[in-house]
């Protein structure tokens, strides 16, 4: 089974690529509403939760586990490959949603100017100017951290007026150096794709993390057999949050781009 894990619903966009491209697998959905959003949490923290998230994933059954948020890639990922599955989950693979993005951004940028957009912690980590520079080290990277776009976007405030003037205020440094590439280093980003496009210009290509994580897990599959070989195949997908299932189903549905009915979601807590 394949195990998806975000704080709250943006990773369910991550789940509808993936499926999109491997619809043969089990995947196993959690998100960690009740403690959402990460974005301002410290690093000690979100390693702590990330940590308990991979921790339940597994107790169901999941030996691929993709964290689909980019704060807890930025801040959690590295300590667990390097520390944490070595030591609990030698068998399991753990991965991101940055290092897949990088990868094709840099490939993709002509000018070598790339800009990234995502939460407070994910700019500050500074792991996407990092991951980009190891790909290229000539690569520009010009963030811009936009803490008000997730509420906003949650909230269903995608076209209305208020959240046109935030996203031009953000974005109006990273036009100021012209980039050629935008990298959208937030997982709920992608539902404003069409904002992010209109405010920046045809000439600016705009990268999601979830549809880049998508295209290289498949990628990793077929170089790596032998994690192809432990996941179940079967259409099915199980739901977990640690928060309200009813607004889990009203928002999920719209990241996920299907109906979620709540009699497949189920309520778990984690440690607080």
């Amino acid at each position: 089974m394949i195990g998806i894990f975000d704080s709250g619903f943006g990773g369910l966009s991550v789940l509808r690529e993936v499926k999109k491209r491997l619809p043969q697998y089990a995947y196993c959905y959690l998100g960690d509403n009740a403690r959402a959003p990460y974005g301002n949490r410290t690093q000690p923290v979100i390693y702590q939760y990330t940590r308990e998230a991979i921790d339940f994933l597994v107790s169901k059954g999941c030996s691929l586990i993709i964290i689909a948020c980019n704060t807890a890639s930025a801040e959690a990922l590295r300590h667990i490959q390097q520390q944490y599955l070595p030591q609990r989950y030698p068998n399991i693979k753990v991965l991101g949603v940055i290092r897949p993005t990088v990868e094709i951004a840099a490939a993709q940028s002509k000018t070598k100017r790339i800009g990234v957009v995502g939460t407070r912690a994910t700019i500050a980590s500074e792991a996407y100017r990092r991951e980009l520079q190891k790909q290229d080290p000539t690569i520009m990277v010009y963030q811009q951290a936009c803490p008000l776009l997730v509420p906003l976007i949650e909230e269903g405030w995608e076209n209305k007026p208020e959240t046109v003037m935030i996203l031009k205020k953000y974005l109006r440094p990273l036009r100021s150096v012209h980039i050629d590439t935008l990298v959208l280093g937030c997982t709920h980003y992608p539902l404003i794709t069409h904002l992010f496009q209109k405010k920046m210009g045809k000439q600016v290509s705009i990268i999601s993390s979830s549809s880049s994580a998508a295209e290289k897990l498949v990628d990793y599959l077929q170089r790596h057999p032998e994690v192809e070989k432990m996941l179940s195949r079967q259409d099915n997908t199980l739901f977990f949050t640690t928060d309200d299932i009813e607004k889990f189903v009203q928002l999920g549905s719209r990241f996920l781009g299907e109906k979620i009915h709540t009699r497949n979601i189920t309520l778990v807590h984690l440690p607080v």
